[in-house]
């Protein structure tokens, strides 16, 4: 006698909106220790910081902390929460203002000034479907330090899910954000890549 072959119906993704994540990061489904954010519904566990992305967030903060000052808020790898279904943490976002420092709720797309991603092995995708996520959102202006180029790419003018401007500026060329405009960065400014070091 011979086994006839079973239809499996084809699987289907659950996709998780930002309530449903948060409520799973509350009751401590995941591990304290990993490296998560939801984006487009899906859990996404992110790469490990190596130490030239490291190196890189550092110099960053540095820069925006003494930029902003009490003008705003400078959050480094903390969440924004991009209702229905996304909650990415980019590695910095400069925020608006608020006096608990959004300790009662992460910062929703109204509160962002800029974000900044440091895209050590990521840079497809930070440069994909982050960027796509980001001007859907309507953040009003993103940056990617591409690691693979060591690149710092400006994008600004969001609309839909493009971007109206995306420049990659000279390395010595000082990009001023749009909002934040007594303070400037050149690529030149961060750590050199690994490969790119004398």
């Amino acid at each position: 006698m011979t086994a006839e072959a079973v239809e499996v119906p084809e699987a289907r993704r659950h996709r998780f909106s930002v309530e449903d994540y948060q409520r799973m990061v509350d009751a401590g489904v995941f591990g304290e220790d990993q490296r998560l954010e939801l984006v487009q519904g899906e859990v996404l566990e992110m790469a490990p910081i190596g130490s030239w992305h490291a190196g890189c967030v550092n110099t960053l903060a540095r820069r925006f902390f003494a930029c902003v000052g009490d003008r705003g808020v400078v959050a480094v790898q903390n969440p924004v929460a991009l209702p229905p279904d996304s909650e990415p943490q980019p590695d910095i976002a400069v925020l608006a203002p608020r006096a608990d420092g959004y300790a009662d709720a992460h910062p929703g797309p109204e509160a962002v000034r800029l974000l900044v991603e440091v895209a050590e092995a990521s840079s497809t995708f930070d440069l994909g479907a982050k960027a796509a996520l980001y001007a859907a959102a309507g953040i009003p202006e993103y940056w990617v330090v591409d690691g693979t180029t060591g690149e710092l790419v400006v994008h600004r003018g969001p609309a839909a899910e493009r971007w109206g401007e995306i420049r990659r500026p000279d390395p010595d060329e000082a990009v001023i954000p749009l909002h934040l405009p007594d303070c400037s960065l050149r690529a030149r400014d961060l750590p050199a890549r690994p490969g790119d070091r004398g």
